[in-house]
């Protein structure tokens, strides 16, 4: 019995590690080749695995793809965070993080997605999943910034974090369904209200 469980458990170890490998190695392909479409077999040698493991681990390269895409958004996410923290006001917080996230090499990819959870109802919770921990660790991270900056918003962080990512996400949409502009058109460091709550309340 105890043998059993051991091997059970090993079988578990790798067939995560096999999950973890096909996902970084798709990560890794979008972001190197923005924009073209990465066939299985591709995926599957550059992870170091039979083209067979993304159908038995994740269902389909779509799921897969939203998997990588999302992996790669909290890989960006988390280097705007060193961006954010760097920031010596609320200011230049809410510029510096706009302009930094209009710039995430992951953004093409977190769009088709997006896309393809809408088009594709069996991948909607999929997608649901990676947007819930991205807003948990986007909350997580402006609430421990603000408080140790004396900062504030207008409104819950939870509110915050979802309106901010809405609305780069939305633009992001927007630009791949054929919608004219730049970035220059979109004021997404209007969507965050962080201030500094200190300097606000000082006597003119």
């Amino acid at each position: 019995m105890e043998k059993k469980r051991t091997e059970a458990g090993s079988t578990s170890a790798r067939g995560l590690a096999t999950r973890r490998r096909l996902i970084e190695a798709t990560a890794r392909l979008c972001e190197e080749r923005p924009g073209v479409e990465v066939s299985v077999a591709e995926i599957a040698k550059a992870a170091g695995v039979f083209p067979n493991q993304v159908t038995y681990h994740f269902g389909s390269k779509d799921s897969l793809l939203v998997h990588a895409a999302f992996l790669g958004l909290l890989h960006d996410a988390r280097r705007i965070e060193r961006i954010g923290r760097q920031a010596p006001d609320a200011a230049a917080f809410r510029r510096n993080i706009a302009r930094a996230v209009l710039a995430m090499p992951s953004l093409p990819s977190v769009a088709r997605a997006l896309a393809a959870g809408i088009a594709k109802p069996e991948l909607a919770p999929v997608v649901d999943q990676h947007l819930r921990l991205l807003f948990r660790q986007s909350e997580r991270f402006v609430g421990r910034l603000a408080d140790s900056r004396g900062w504030k918003a207008d409104r819950p962080l939870g509110v915050e974090v979802r309106t901010f990512w809405s609305t780069a996400l939305g633009a992001v949409l927007l630009v791949r369904a054929g919608a004219h502009g730049t970035n220059a058109d979109l004021d997404l460091a209007g969507a965050l209200t962080i201030h500094d709550a200190r300097a606000a309340t000082q006597p003119e």
